[in-house]
């Protein structure tokens, strides 16, 4: 039997699940038990990460336009997604406290950012139907770890919506952008442009620099 782009989706998903271990952060945010301060070094890593992903995606909208148009609206429609995301951002830091002037003096954590910096590699030199699927199995691991934070925001510190839209709006499942993801991995089936391997591959790497994205926050001092 053929496998369509669904059950590929699925099962690279299944495949590159993280390790419940492998971020320890998220539970104990989960619990209450994180510092405000650490809360506050997220949201501010968020705000370099989110712009250099979308300006990524639209790079790899532009690449994939005519070889591959499916993949090109899947990244158009994550880099909408991202600025989206970059005008909630402002809430969440003035909810933690952070000051105006701190933010903007705020200088990133290297650990942090290895994860925009191989999604800019991605988008220089990947193929576009291998990167649709590396980054949409690795968009499920964090969905997961944003609806555990947004509860908690509201649970044990005291956020008000307004604070939590950032994590809300990347915790629900998106439909429309699971459509545009099958349609673009279907194409590249039916084309012959998916090397899996290579996708699996970059897949891996994605969840090891997520992973080292929230070990980098957890080690931070209280």
């Amino acid at each position: 039997m053929t496998r369509t782009a669904r059950d590929l989706l699925r099962t690279t998903t299944a495949q590159l699940a993280p390790d419940p271990l492998s971020n320890p952060l998220v539970p104990r945010i989960a619990q209450g038990a994180a510092p405000r301060g650490t809360l506050a070094a997220l949201a501010l890593e968020q705000s370099w990460v989110i712009p250099a992903d979308r300006r990524a995606f639209l790079h790899l909208a532009e690449r994939s336009l005519v070889t591959a148009p499916e993949a090109a609206a899947f990244f158009r429609s994550l880099a909408e997604g991202e600025a989206l995301a970059e005008e909630l951002l402002p809430s969440l830091t003035q909810a933690c406290g952070v000051e105006e002037k701190a933010a903007a003096s705020y200088e990133p954590l290297a650990g942090c950012q290895a994860y925009p910096a191989y999604v800019a590699w991605l988008s220089l030199n990947g193929s576009p139907v291998d990167v649709v699927l590396a980054l949409t199995a690795n968009f499920s691991a964090w969905g997961g770890y944003c609806a555990t934070i947004t509860k908690a925001l509201r649970a044990h510190y005291g956020f008000r919506e307004e604070a939590c839209a950032f994590f809300d709006l990347f915790a629900e499942p998106s439909p429309e952008l699971d459509a545009k993801a099958v349609a673009a991995v279907q194409a590249g089936l039916d084309t012959g442009q998916l090397n899996e391997s290579l996708a699996a591959g970059y897949g891996r790497l994605l969840q090891h620099y997520e992973a080292m994205f929230w070990s980098t926050l957890g080690d931070l001092p209280s």
